[in-house]
């Protein structure tokens, strides 16, 4: 055993499952320290996250004391300051996890040359993927652009690796606390209380994740391939922020699906799921440029239009769209939204009212539990059809056919808007075809914000342009 203390640094890894890098610091050290950095500009604009995360850490802690390994969350402006002070030490070696994003892996780089030049022990491990980001590449050693393919290589690539041996986290000897001036997980709880419904919906910690990702093999996925698009059920996994806070890592899933004996169509669709986060990841490391702009050029002429007017009607769910304002009502409610009912909702906001994608790329990652600057990006440029392997410019959601196809009751609507609620399912999806007193446009709910056919004639018009 190394006498000197081991620390980790702890990142999207809440879990002791295939947690590389904190198992390693255990079994190299009699004292080991997990430390976060909370750098509060990052979570400036992720208000939602804040609540996770500060959840997070205090259900990760609780874990870790009986370990007898501390948790220590020191706020810092800058990784780089902290590091540059943290390094005049010698009395530490240190693990961490990879995290897929162009500017973690950049600083990753900076400080492996650093503690090697310094003569510190360190280790970087495999994050929370399958593969890793260079692994997967056409033959001619580009990446891939379009995600069958990359998916059909990656899979394949994945199934024929050797797993390593599971290893498992051992408990130290005694807790030292390592840090000074740290603060409490509850000081990252966003000021406003909008999220105290949060905590009757979600539980964020590894063993409601695997007790979710069990429920979910054992009764869901066999049908998820058609489930899966339709709100007023629940048939997705509603394991995405598990996965982004590193609650589950990928493989962890793969091995559970795997283990189901007879492969059905659902459980390959709910792998190919995971396949679209392996492919963003890919996409945002090579094309870093997507993060901030479109990935295809092309689109920086589109005639993009600012409405705050239209903005704010459909942040709130109110464009007199009944499946629209549903799930933007979802989203606010729970931190979370229906797959099928993100793609409505963001095809409306950039084919019926023209407002660039930018606008609802920064309010998801604001409202979402699960963001993660990869999946966003990419799902909000494939709506678009500015992103790699996107939807054609020319595919339109209608949003009143989309809420009869998938919600042909109306009882997801229903439970979003209770003003709807005595709304036969022949006027649900069209509430300004109802002629009746009891009800009226403009009192009870709002009139469209725009006519869906006009404005798919002025959407197509626009990518004309380009």
């Amino acid at each position: 055993m190394n006498k000197k203390i081991g620390l980790f640094w702890l990142r999207d890894d809440f879990r002791f499952i295939k947690n590389h890098g904190l198992i390693e610091a255990t079994s190299k050290h009699n004292q080991v320290v997990v430390f976060y950095l909370y750098k509060k500009d990052i979570y400036s604009d992720q208000e939602a996250q804040k609540w996770w995360l500060s959840k997070s850490l205090s259900n990760f802690k609780k874990k870790l004391n009986e370990l007898n390994i501390s948790l220590e969350i020191v706020e810092t402006h800058s990784f780089k300051i902290f590091f540059d002070s943290l390094l005049k030490k010698k009395d530490f070696a240190i693990y961490w996890n990879k995290v897929y994003e162009p500017d973690y892996l950049k600083f990753d780089e900076y400080l492996l040359k650093i503690l090697k030049n310094k003569n510190i022990i360190h280790k970087r491990f495999k994050g929370n993927a399958l593969n890793e980001i260079h692994e997967v590449k056409k033959g001619d050693g580009t990446p891939f652009k379009v995600f069958t393919p990359f998916w059909r290589t990656a899979e394949k690539f994945f199934s024929e690796k050797i797993p390593p041996k599971e290893r498992a986290i051992k408990k130290c000897i005694n807790k030292k606390n390592y840090f000074k001036n740290c603060i409490n997980a509850e000081k990252i709880l966003p000021k406003k209380d909008w999220f105290k419904n949060f905590e009757k919906i979600w539980c964020p910690d590894e063993l409601h994740a695997l007790k979710e990702l069990q429920n979910f093999v054992k009764e869901r996925i066999t049908n998820y391939s058609e489930g899966r698009n339709f709100p007023n059920i629940v048939g997705t996994s509603k394991l995405s922020p598990f996965i982004k806070f590193g609650q589950l890592h990928v493989e962890t899933i793969w091995d559970e699906c795997i283990k189901k004996k007879s492969k059905t169509i659902g459980t390959s669709k709910f792998l190919t799921e995971i396949g679209w986060r392996e492919f963003n990841h890919s996409l945002i490391n090579h094309f870093p440029h997507m993060l901030k702009s479109n990935y295809s050029k092309k689109f920086d002429k589109f005639p993009w239009q600012k409405n705050s007017k239209f903005l704010n009607a459909w942040k709130k769910g109110l464009t007199g769209y009944p499946i629209v304002d549903a799930g933007m009502r979802e989203l606010y409610s729970t931190g979370w939204m229906h797959n099928r009912v993100r793609m409505i909702v963001g095809s409306f906001l950039v084919k019926h009212l023209l407002i660039n994608w930018k606008e609802g790329e920064k309010y998801f990652r604001n409202c979402l539990l699960d963001y993660s600057p990869a999946s966003n990006v990419a799902g909000w440029q494939w709506v678009a059809g500015c992103g790699a392997d996107a939807a054609p410019y020319f595919r339109i959601f209608n949003p009143i056919l989309q809420g009869e196809k998938f919600d042909k009751e109306g009882e997801y609507v229903k439970r979003w808007l209770p003003e709807l609620k005595d709304l036969s399912k022949k006027f649900i999806h069209k509430p300004w075809e109802l002629k009746d007193e009891k009800f009226k446009l403009g009192r009870d709910y709002p009139y469209p914000i725009v006519k869906h056919e006009e404005a798919r004639l002025k959407a197509l018009n626009a990518f004309k342009k380009i």
